[in-house]
């Protein structure tokens, strides 16, 4: 796409992850331990340049399927997934019970409409099979898709804007949500699904690491520590597995 940056579209969609690094992997063995990805029917909602499908396929020997909204990912999504397709979040081009596993890593904040959006992944699922979804909490400290300022976008990381009631905190950021725990169970009230596991998680602080390795590696333990503990309330993102319920209960 002429004139393409990799933060030109970051308010609308957020960024991808353009490199394999300890917070993806960390995050890959927590779908791993909460689903079944072994030969599984595997949906990546939202699949960015496709580094996260590509490694469930390489791995775990999944039959996969992906989708992005902007077409440039896609077509990088396509160097791992030849199938890819361009496709809104709220009209899934899936069969009904289709998939074992979908899988939404920091995509349900920034579709147009979120409810929707949950209604067409859990339509797609098999019955018994599992949607897993991380997307931000609300009372990490940092808004990490930036600001707007005077009508101006700021990339980058902003301190406790979502802290402030919606009235002010949706001028500054109303480009993205950002989810209480019962904001985000919220989703699933009039769906048919179990939620099976909502955790909050801190991030993989990978930057951080790369600069200043001990003091990066030291701040990822204790955050990593801060999980099992009441702490986790200001965790980076929420992590929830819904399974989808038989028809017949």
């Amino acid at each position: 796409m002429s004139g393409y940056t990799p933060s030109a579209k970051a308010a609308e969609r957020g960024e991808p992850s353009y490199v394999w690094r300890s917070g993806q992997e960390r995050r890959l063995a927590m779908l791993a331990r909460r689903t079944n990805l072994h030969d599984c029917a595997f949906l990546e909602a939202g699949c960015g340049n496709g580094v996260y499908v590509a490694k469930v396929r390489e791995r775990f020997q999944a039959q996969v399927e992906a989708f992005d909204i902007e077409a440039h990912r896609v077509a990088e999504a396509r160097q791992h997934v030849s199938h890819a397709v361009v496709a809104r979040g709220e009209a899934l081009p899936y069969p009904d019970n289709t998939f074992d596993v979908v899988f939404s890593n920091e995509v349900v904040e920034h579709v147009d409409d979120d409810h929707q959006f949950v209604a067409e992944m859990v339509r797609v699922l098999k019955p018994g099979g599992r949607l897993a979804i991380f997307c931000p909490n609300r009372w990490y400290p940092v808004e990490q898709h930036g600001h707007f300022w005077k009508g101006e976008y700021h990339f980058g990381n902003t301190p406790l804007i979502n802290y402030l009631p919606d009235r002010w905190r949706n001028k500054l950021a109303p480009h993205v949500r950002t989810y209480t725990a019962r904001g985000i169970r919220r989703l699933f009230r009039d769906q048919p699904v179990k939620i099976q596991h909502h955790s909050r998680i801190f991030g993989g602080y990978d930057n951080i690491v790369a600069r200043y390795p001990r003091l990066g590696k030291w701040l990822r333990r204790v955050l990593y520590f801060l999980e099992k503990t009441p702490m986790r309330f200001f965790g980076l993102s929420h992590w929830i597995i819904v399974e989808k319920r038989p028809y017949n209960i």
